[in-house]
């Protein structure tokens, strides 16, 4: 499986990543086995993907990984967040959750994660749901990062953004690897992401799947609308609508990888199938671009 370079890391990871959020399970993901679990996850391994992302937010999912995948530790870039709460959610809670990004809830959730883990260290620890930088400074979350990465408990840093705070976090310089949300009808972080890339950090992109192809089930929200009017149609060609919108987040040259979350093995192959189709030729990813940004789906400054 093609690889590409996450920015400054100098670790080498594929295109496409497995997002382990949908290992959750209930009452806010699907009701996932553990022994189902343990094989898709080997099956990530053994599909070639070579870059796995979960989060404490993520239910059972960290346990699940180290239960199943800490014996092939060697194999994988693991990357995991930094300022979700520890323990079950409030009651009757729904994502996102609060967060708390002070110096002892990031310490301790890493170390948490740890241990659920079955590791020594993270590949890298992301801060979650994009806090300012002023409330990062109040609380030493940077510092506390920093502290952990010369420990040795991760070897980098990251930062799951999104506007409107992502360009300060990009100024900041401190981050390795940024996690952002773009997809062929949601390219807002568009021209954050060129930004973030030349600076020389890793690009990892979320949502490239889950918020552009309309679905069964879906056809309605900002998406599907957006889908409508882009009037896509003639240039899927034999394409699917998720071909299609896989195959134009491969396409962006600024990314490094996304990653793709699934409970369903046959999915996983699907996507693997068509990252080795490559990107899209140039003239219709040019032309998707136009007819997007017609349909409102631009980068924000455009």
């Amino acid at each position: 499986m093609q690889t590409r370079r996450l920015g400054r890391t100098g670790a080498d990871v594929t295109i496409l990543g497995y997002g382990a959020m949908e290992l959750r399970g209930q009452p806010h993901g699907p009701a996932t086995g553990d022994d189902h679990a343990g094989r898709l996850l080997n099956e990530v391994l053994d599909s070639g993907v070579n870059l796995i992302d979960t989060s404490i937010d993520y239910g059972r999912s960290e346990e699940l990984i180290g239960r199943y995948l800490s014996h092939r530790r060697g194999e994988y870039f693991l990357a995991s967040k930094c300022g979700c709460l520890l323990g079950p959610p409030p009651p009757d809670a729904r994502p996102p959750f609060p967060h708390d990004w002070s110096a002892a809830n990031v310490r301790a959730g890493i170390e948490q994660s740890l241990r659920r883990l079955d590791t020594d260290h993270l590949d890298l620890v992301q801060v979650h749901m994009s806090p300012s930088r002023a409330q990062m400074e109040s609380e030493q979350t940077i510092e506390t990062l920093l502290d952990m990465r010369d420990e040795g408990k991760t070897r980098f840093v990251g930062m799951s953004g999104i506007l409107p705070n992502l360009p300060d976090h990009i100024a900041m310089g401190v981050f390795d690897v940024f996690q952002i949300p773009y997809s062929a009808m949601e390219r807002e972080h568009e021209a954050a992401i060129a930004t973030a890339s030349k600076a020389g950090a890793g690009i990892v992109i979320r949502g490239g799947a889950a918020k552009g192809a309309p679905s069964e089930g879906k056809q309605r929200g900002l998406q599907w609308e957006r889908w409508q009017r882009a009037k896509l149609d003639d240039l899927l060609g034999d394409m699917t609508a998720m071909e299609f919108i896989l195959r134009f987040t491969f396409t962006n040259p600024d990314l490094d990888t996304t990653i793709v979350g699934t409970a369903n093995p046959a999915h996983l192959h699907d996507n693997v199938a068509i990252l080795q189709k490559g990107p899209l030729p140039a003239e219709l990813y040019t032309e998707a671009k136009r007819r997007l940004a017609e349909a409102g789906s631009r980068p924000a400054d455009a």
